[in-house]
Parts: C-alpha cells; structure tokens; sequence
C-alpha cells in the first residue's frame, strides 16, 4: 500500500491561490458594476429601467458593454498576474480596469456622435433598430481594443 504525500507547504500554497482567485473575483465584480454605471450615467434615460422594461435595444446595449466591461477586467487581471504580490496585483488590476472602462466609454460615446447615432432614442424604442448594432459592436470592438491596450 503506498502513502499519498503532498509536497511541503501544498496546503498553504492552496489557501493562497483560492484566496486570490477570490480577492479577484471581488475586484472583478466591482469593475464590472462600475462599467455598468459608467455606460449607465453616460448614456440617456435610466439604462437598468429600461433593461428591466425589456427594451430590445437597452437590452442589446447593456449586454454589450458588460461583455466589453468584462475584457477589460479580464486583460487586467491578466497584465497583473505576473507582478511580484498579491497586493501589487490587485491595485494594479484596479487601476487598469478603472482606467480601462473610463476609456472605454469615452471611446463608444464619440463614435455614436461621429455616427450621428441618437443613442437615448434608440435606447427608448420599444422595438429593435438596426442602428443598435453599431453601438453594440462599438461597445464589444472598443472594450476588446482597450483590453489588449492594458497588457
């Protein structure tokens, strides 16, 4: 019969992962909420409204940019994991998703002026409009292009 043997401070190295993977989770849905406010308070009209209404084109919107939100949690997540502590990591995947999303909604609300998009109109309709599409692929494209910017 053999014995299974873990390597000496196995557990401790254990604790300390899973503790991280928290730790970023954490920073990770902080971000993510504050992307959503970010898109929220940027654009016309109270956005959760009209997600909880069912707006088609809120819907698409919202859905779009915590996609984008979460590439730029993720590419800061990722830039930070080879820094030295664990400390160092977490204010560092902070400011750079911070910094991230900030870009990131600027970005998406000149290309709806250059666009000539009426983003509150569209956001208002309660039925789908093409146009939603160019948003949503500027929120998807612009989060993607600040994600890979980070590393």
């Amino acid at each position: 019969m053999t014995a299974l043997a873990l390597e000496s401070g196995y557990w401790n190295a254990l604790g300390e992962g899973v503790g991280a993977i928290i730790l970023y989770c954490m920073i990770g849905l902080a971000l993510m909420l504050i992307g959503f406010f970010a898109i929220d308070l940027t654009t016309p009209g109270r956005l959760r409204e009209l997600v909880v209404a069912g707006k088609p084109n809120a819907l698409i919107v919202s859905a779009a940019g915590m996609v984008s939100m979460a590439f730029i949690v993720v590419f800061a997540v990722l830039a930070t994991g080879g820094v030295g502590k664990l400390s160092q990591g977490l204010i560092a995947a902070v400011v750079y998703g911070l910094v991230g999303i900030i870009a990131q909604v600027i970005s998406v609300r000149v290309l709806e002026k250059v666009t000539g998009i009426h983003i509150g109109r569209t956001l208002h309709s309660d039925t789908y409009t093409p146009e939603v599409l160019v948003v949503a692929a500027a929120h998807f494209a612009l989060g993607l292009v600040v994600a890979f910017a980070i590393l």
